[in-house]
């Protein structure tokens, strides 16, 4: 685990150079003890933009020849391991140097919001040009190397037990006194040879100072405040004239230490935040946001007193307006006052940011449901036309006619639809047509025929066209049993029972092609329509009639068909028609695209010696049925029709009720235990 966690915190620091952070991380500081000194400053910077970001604590006590103690305070537990893994990519990516580091010591500290983890660390850093001239002047043998790994273990002992050992009371040696005494390894400057230059006095007046840095704070070691700035006054009334302690009109937010100057010492280097008590303010700030004060805590040691060089924490104008202050309550030289105007201009970018992704979701939202109205339109379209038509009527293309040498068209109509309209409410008429068409259509899609249009109670579908095919007859076959097994779940809302259509279907050549610009339609030109529709109107209730070229399409395609006969077709003369009785290969379960059940679980033979489920026969006990009476293979092909004659489409269309005693079944019917349609019905 630790080792994960190590890979972990080297990952995250590339990460953060990825994600734009390097330059920020670059110019934290000017070596490895710098840097890890402003870590907390930068968490504290991006916190004004996180709110809730929860960021662990850096405290670094530095020693001789880069040696050094780290000390990490984080409310998260377990997770110290990944420290290491940071600090060393920083020293060898920013510094060019190696770090070894261990753990002296890992603890629990009470503090007032709860327990910390705090871990220390021993830090010790080397540059590579040191370890490259220490590789080449080190011996082969394997005795220094050994030795040289026991005395730094010893030495690592004998620091922590120094370490354990340092006293931390501010009145006695400074603690980072005694840290640097224990991991003082020789003599020497510490990091640099800079010395700085102080004045015998102080050239500044009292007021001046006060007025110089309006937010400061100057306390003792019992937190009894001796010196404050004019604003500080201004805003916490009484800090001066009431005596109090600073810690009953202040709490510390950052870090989160208890109140005192021993916690404070241990901080020293770390960013503070104070915040002022409600309970302390008057009441007419009681309702305005608490002021935060933000700065560096600096001990000095001949006046026994911490002052505490601070600016009002402010994110932006709003909060400057709500805490009921100026730009002119802070100090020129002050960079609040360019943070917040910095910030409420970043602020800004990252409304305008969100507003962005939010219109960015938003169109998202809207794009999709625009793909899902265009889907519904292209459906639409394409019930209205066929698909490569509807294509190129969208890309602006005008459409060609097209020449089909061979289709196979359908009508059909509703028997007495006339006399139904007469008797019923329209609303029942609409209910009945649209329970019987949806049926129909849902067929169109199971044998991939083209429904060319409505009419009244009229329907029209054709096969091979605007797609060629071979077995357009087949289809449209097929479809018509489909529609005569439909009709009978709808009911005629008159008599209540179910109603009677009559099918026609004819198969020749058309020309093809879109007509109209509102409400284009596609379609079909030729005798071959007259004919169908001629077909449709000369046939009975319940009958799928066909034309001769019908007939020779289907002939020895599996279908049953029996030979009505010679009949006066308007316009036409005479013509041998047939009917269509019963698909011999497909049961209606297939017919009608459903999932197809066990007959009984009875198989028969069929003439071919395939063994087959008996096929489903569409069963009609309208008196005005076809019936053969006898053996199937001896019957009499008279035609019975009962009633008066069909009506069609024109008052003088007649059907022959009399065929022609030469009329025989086209089909091929099997003896023995399978039955014709008409047997059983009989």
């Amino acid at each position: 685990m630790e080792a994960i966690l190590k890979l972990f915190g080297e990952y995250f620091f590339k990460f953060c150079k990825m994600s734009g952070y390097d330059r920020m991380l670059r110019t934290l500081g000017g070596n490895l003890t710098e840097f890890i000194e402003n870590l907390d400053a930068l968490h504290s910077y991006l916190a004004l933009s996180y709110q809730e970001m929860n960021a662990p604590s850096f405290r670094v006590e530095e020693g001789a020849d880069g040696a050094m103690l780290l000390h990490y305070y984080s409310d998260r537990h377990g997770l110290c391991h990944i420290v290491p893994g940071i600090i060393e990519a920083v020293a060898k990516d920013f510094f060019d140097t190696d770090v070894a580091m261990s753990i002296l010591d890992m603890n629990e500290e009470v503090e007032r919001t709860g327990k910390k983890e705090h871990v220390v660390f021993l830090v010790v850093q080397k540059a590579h040009r040191q370890i490259r001239g220490a590789k080449a002047s080190r011996p082969q043998g394997s005795e220094d190397s050994q030795a040289g790994q026991e005395a730094l273990q010893g030495t690592l002992l004998r620091m922590k037990e120094r370490y354990l050992n340092i006293p931390v009371c501010p009145g006695e040696k400074s603690h980072s006194t005694a840290v640097r005494a224990s991991v003082l390894f020789g003599k020497g400057p510490l990091r640099d040879t800079f010395q700085p230059v102080y004045p015998e006095r102080l050239w500044v007046e009292e007021e001046v100072f006060c007025d110089a840095f309006p937010f400061h704070i100057v306390f003792d070691e019992a937190l009894r405040v001796k010196q404050a700035g004019v604003n500080i006054q201004k805003y916490v009334p009484g800090i001066l004239t009431q005596k109090f302690a600073l810690d009953e009109y202040f709490s510390i937010i950052h870090p989160q230490v208890t109140f005192n100057i021993s916690s404070i010492c241990k901080f020293i280097n770390s960013q503070f935040v104070l915040k002022t008590r409600k309970e302390m303010m008057p009441k007419a700030r009681k309702s305005q946001p608490m002021l935060k004060l933000r700065g560096q805590m600096i001990w000095m040691e001949s006046l026994r007193c911490m002052i505490f060089m601070c600016s009002p924490k402010l994110r932006s104008l709003q909060e400057l307006e709500e805490s009921k202050m100026h730009l002119s309550d802070i100090a020129p030289h002050d960079t609040t006052r360019d943070l917040i105007l910095l910030n409420q201009q970043r602020l800004a970018e990252m409304e305008l940011s969100c507003q962005l992704e939010k219109k960015k979701e938003e169109l998202r939202v809207l794009s999709n449901h625009l793909a899902i109205e265009k889907k519904k339109t292209e459906t639409l379209l394409y019930a209205m036309l066929p698909e490569h038509v509807a294509n190129q009527l969208k890309e602006g293309r005008k459409v060609a006619a097209g020449e089909f040498e061979t289709c196979t068209i359908l009508f059909s109509d509703v028997v007495t639809f006339t006399n139904i309209c007469a008797a019923c409410e329209p609303i029942q008429i609409v209910n009945m047509l649209n329970s019987m068409y949806s049926k129909f259509d849902r067929l169109t899609s199971v044998h991939d025929v083209y429904k060319v249009e409505t009419i009244g109670d009229a329907y029209m579908v054709v096969g091979g066209v605007p797609v060629p095919v071979e077995s357009h007859a087949q289809r449209v076959a097929n479809f018509a049993l489909g529609m005569r097994i439909s009709a009978k779940e709808v009911m005629n809302p008159v008599t209540g029972e179910p109603i009677q259509i009559r099918v026609g279907i004819h198969t020749g050549p058309v020309l093809a092609g879109v007509v109209g610009d509102k409400m284009p339609r596609y379609c079909l030109f030729g005798d071959t329509v007259n004919t169908a529709s001629r077909m449709e109107s000369h046939g009975l209730p319940s009958k799928v009639h066909l034309s001769p070229t019908a007939h020779r399409a289907l002939k020895n395609k599996g279908f049953e068909i029996v030979r009505r006969g010679e009949i006066e077709v308007k316009g036409k003369g005479k013509m041998t028609t047939y009917f269509l009785i019963q698909n011999l290969n497909a049961t209606e379960d297939e017919i009608m695209g459903r999932p197809s059940a066990p007959a009984d679980g009875k198989e028969v033979c069929t003439p071919g010696n395939q063994v087959r489920k008996s096929p489903a026969v569409p069963r009609n006990t309208d008196h005005q049925q076809q019936v053969y009476k006898g053996d199937p293979a001896d019957a009499s092909n008279e035609v019975t029709l009962a009633g008066s004659p069909v009506a069609g489409r024109n008052s003088t269309d007649a059907v022959n009720n009399q065929p022609s005693p030469d009329e025989t079944k086209t089909s091929v019917v099997a003896s023995g235990p399978v039955l014709s349609a008409f047997c059983v019905v009989l």
